[in-house]
């Protein structure tokens, strides 16, 4: 690649990065996101994790041979490293590639269990960036978290495909009155235990944490139970362990009721998925009160950026 594509690159970078490094220090950010496929020569997501960077390459039909591609990885980290002041130790690179939504992303890739934990609006989380192909804490969520938390306050709280329990401590740090963590995962689950406890929330009693499958779990559970529900699954799921294969976009209305089913009147759900050519069926939806609420709750650092769709759906 010549050497004009990575001058543009780096010119881009450090737009991008002075850019929203202020909008994050003005708004007490440590973990954002500042590069996101901006360059098609560059398919790149970049995050930064207070001193760490986050790099994932997607992979595609790039036309370099073993030896091209390392060099110009070697010259696109040398830039990265350069703009963003951090060193080769505090960097995580994944290579990942593009699927139908979560399901495949949570494997292991290696064994180095670098964990450490970062500040999210005065919440504490764990973050993992060279285990998993997912860091433990979406970015692009963080101020639908914090509606959850304003809306907490003595609310039953049901948690659903909870991935490593953030809504959950978000809805714990509201004043929520119980908070239910639902995922098929032991690893996701475990984590989130412990993200609950890292913010002082071990009562097992107000703070449950459920493995199961959630498609058959709903089911098991008595009507008007709950008056929020966080409702964010994957795309696609075909885990041995579901009975049943998951499609968002084919499933979402018999979701979407049978959580509806559980709400006392007035309750709310707070559904998203990250599906790109999702549409919502709010017809068949048995609900009167459906709100698209995708840009008031995406950040400043996914401005622009088609991440997810949000939407609130009250009973």
């Amino acid at each position: 690649m010549s050497d004009d594509k990575f001058i543009m690159f780096r010119n881009r970078l450090e737009k991008v990065f002075r850019h929203l490094g202020k909008q994050a220090k003005k708004l007490a950010v440590s973990c954002y996101r500042i590069y996101d496929h901006d360059l098609p020569e560059f398919p790149f997501c970049i995050e930064i994790y207070d001193q760490n960077i986050y790099i994932a390459e997607y992979r595609r039909r790039h036309g370099m041979n073993e030896e091209e591609h390392e060099d110009w990885m070697e010259k696109s980290i040398t830039v990265i490293r350069e703009i963003l002041k951090v060193k080769n130790e505090n960097i995580f690179l994944k290579l990942r590639q593009r699927k139908p939504g979560r399901l495949g992303q949570y494997q292991k890739t290696e064994e180095k269990k670098k964990e450490f934990i970062v500040e999210e609006n005065g919440l504490k989380f764990i973050v993992n960036l060279s285990d998993y192909l997912d860091t433990g804490l979406f970015l692009d969520h963080r101020m639908t978290r914090a509606k959850v938390k304003a809306e907490a306050k003595e609310k039953k709280v049901l948690n659903l495909f909870s991935y490593t329990g953030t809504f959950s401590v978000y809805a714990a740090a509201g004043g929520a009155k119980e908070v239910v963590t639902v995922d098929l995962s032991k690893t996701y689950l475990g984590w989130a235990q412990r993200n609950m406890q890292l913010n002082g929330f071990s009562d097992l009693v107000t703070y449950k944490f459920i493995q199961a499958d959630v498609l058959k779990y709903l089911g098991t559970i008595p009507r008007n139970s709950f008056d929020l529900i966080i409702l964010d699954p994957p795309t696609f799921s075909n885990s041995k362990r579901m009975e049943d294969v998951l499609d968002i976009q084919r499933d979402h209305v018999d979701l979407i009721n049978n959580c509806l089913r559980l709400l006392h009147s007035g309750g709310k759900i707070y559904f998203s998925t990250n599906y790109r050519k999702f549409i919502l069926d709010g017809k068949a939806i048995s609900s009167a009160v459906i709100k698209d609420i995708t840009r008031q709750t995406s950040p400043f650092d996914f401005q622009g950026r088609i991440n997810r769709v949000c939407y609130v759906i009250e009973k």
